[in-house]
């Protein structure tokens, strides 16, 4: 009886708690998002008070500004040139090798699952450097290969599609060999269609990765027609006249795309989750 009484109390807490936490969350974009609704001179003078969550004297005039000063629609599309063609070819190479890895047994395949795993905990910026003098001596400098090749084959990807293709049964695939069908119908046929919601996780986290990726556009990048947004904004910000709420803006502007993604493919990417049982 004690504890049924217990309960009620319990649960509101910890919805209070929830509250707390998601307004923690939600604060930082609320304040985005009426910062780029607001004259710039309000934006850093009312930031101190809940007026910051008000739009006073609400326009699209910011949105203007950071598409004509700001060059915003070219960033937008280099960011998208990059991010889509670093999100298809990355779901072409990784996910043939983490499948790969799953179902063939062969010599060394130990060895190289552990070196994928290994390289998931290799940083990037430890190889940015080395990268960047092996790209310049290419020539690649200023391009849109060299923005998206090191980013193509990903050992993280690799193990979440390995994860995932380790879960699925194999009846459906056993059955499609004894009728004939070659490993490449297989694959193509039977595990990527299972396979939509890894295709979608790692779709999602690929584009995410590449659309905010700044030091490597910074390194290997000095020419602004192939400049991407988050090296954009980084230059725009320091540009006078100075502006937070055009800055505001334009950042809002940049965030749009990547909330559009997860929005459209977030039921395969939570049964994704769900399946391989990913932790936060």
């Amino acid at each position: 009886m004690i504890r049924s009484q217990h309960r009620p109390r319990r649960r509101v807490l910890t919805y209070a708690g929830l509250c707390v936490a998601a307004l923690a969350f939600l604060g930082p974009l609320l304040f985005m998002i009426v910062g780029a609704l607001k004259p710039g001179n309000r934006v850093l003078t009312e930031s101190a008070s809940w007026k910051a969550f008000v739009p006073t004297s609400p326009s699209t005039h910011n949105f203007q500004q950071a598409v004509d000063r700001g060059s915003f629609l070219l960033l937008l599309r280099n960011s998208l040139i990059v991010s889509s063609i670093t999100v298809v070819l990355g779901l072409v190479v990784n996910s043939p090798f983490g499948y790969a890895l799953a179902r063939f047994r062969f010599r060394g395949r130990r060895a190289l699952l552990m070196a994928v795993i290994a390289l998931t905990i290799v940083p990037f910026q430890a190889v940015a450097i080395p990268l960047l003098y092996l790209m310049s001596g290419w020539g690649w400098r200023n391009t849109f290969t060299a923005l998206i090749v090191p980013f193509v084959a990903n050992p993280f990807f690799i193990y979440l599609f390995y994860s995932f293709f380790l879960n699925l049964p194999r009846e459906l695939e056993e059955a499609a060999r004894i009728d004939g069908a070659r490993q490449g119908r297989i694959f193509i046929s039977i595990a990527v269609p299972l396979a939509r919601p890894a295709f979608a996780t790692v779709g999602i986290l690929a584009f995410l990765a590449s659309w905010g990726e700044l030091l490597w556009p910074a390194l290997i990048t000095d020419d602004i027609n192939v400049r991407t947004l988050p090296l954009g904004i980084s230059v725009f910000r320091s540009v006078p006249p100075i502006d937070q709420g055009v800055i505001l803006a334009f950042v809002l502007l940049a965030a749009l795309p990547t909330l559009a993604l997860f929005v459209a493919l977030q039921r395969h990417f939570i049964a994704s989750v769900a399946r391989s049982g990913i932790k936060g």
